[in-house]
C-alpha cells in the first residue's frame, strides 16, 4: 500500500492522533482504580476481549492485494469517525473514573453510573471502540479484513455486554433493569 495522496496522509495522520487521544483518555480512570479491590469478576469477558483483539489485529494487518489504494469516500469517512470515537471515549470514562475496568468486574463501592453518554448508551466505551475499529478499517485495510474485524469485535463485544450485564443485574437489581430498558447497549438504535 502505497501512500501518496494528500487525502490519505490526512487520513493516515488524524489515525495517528485518534489513537494517541483515544488511548489517553484512559491515564486517569487506570490511575483512580488502581487499588481498587474487585469483589465480583466476570472471567468470561476474558474471551470476548481476545475476539474483540482478533478484531483490531485484522484491521492493522498488512495484507493487500496488488496496487490496493483505499477510496476517498472511505478516507473521509475515516477522518470524521475517529475524532467522534475519540470524544466519546473521553466522556465515557470521565463520567466511569475510578469504576473503569479492563475486564468485566465490580468493586466493593461500585455505583450505576447513568449520566452523560451513558444516559443514552450503556457501554459508550465500547461505541468508541467500534469507532476506532472502523477508522483504521477505513484508513488502511482491505475490505475481508474489515468486515472479518467487525464481525470479530461484535462476537467478542456481545461476549463482554453479557458478562458486564449479568454482574450489574445482579447487583443493582430492577434499577438497572430499568435503565437497560431505557438505553441502547453499544451500537446506538440496537439494544
Amino acid at each position: 500500500m502505497k501512500i501518496s495522496t494528500p487525502l490519505e496522509i490526512t487520513a493516515w495522520i488524524v489515525l495517528g492522533i485518534c489513537w494517541l487521544g483515544w488511548m489517553l483518555a484512559f491515564v486517569r480512570p487506570r490511575q483512580r482504580a488502581a487499588g481498587k479491590k474487585k469483589v465480583v469478576r466476570a472471567a468470561s469477558s476474558r474471551v470476548g476481549i481476545g475476539l474483540v483483539m482478533l478484531g483490531y489485529a485484522c484491521v492493522w494487518t498488512f495484507v493487500f492485494p496488488r496496487g490496493f489504494h483505499k477510496s476517498e469516500v472511505s478516507l473521509i469517512a475515516s477522518v470524521l469517525v475517529g475524532p467522534l470515537a475519540v470524544a466519546l471515549a473521553w466522556l465515557a470514562t470521565r463520567h466511569l473514573d475510578k469504576q473503569w475496568r479492563f475486564e468485566a468486574a465490580l468493586s466493593e463501592d461500585h455505583e450505576l453510573i447513568t449520566t452523560g453518554p451513558y444516559h443514552w448508551i450503556r457501554n459508550p466505551i465500547y461505541t468508541s471502540m467500534f469507532g476506532m475499529l472502523l477508522q483504521t478499517g477505513l484508513v488502511k485495510a482491505w475490505w475481508p479484513l474489515l468486515i472479518a474485524a467487525i464481525v470479530f469485535y461484535i462476537v467478542g463485544t456481545e461476549i463482554r455486554v453479557s458478562a458486564e450485564e449479568r454482574l450489574l443485574a445482579d447487583r443493582f437489581g430492577e434499577n438497572y433493569a430499568a435503565y437497560r430498558q431505557s438505553t441502547w447497549a453499544y451500537i446506538p438504535f440496537l439494544r
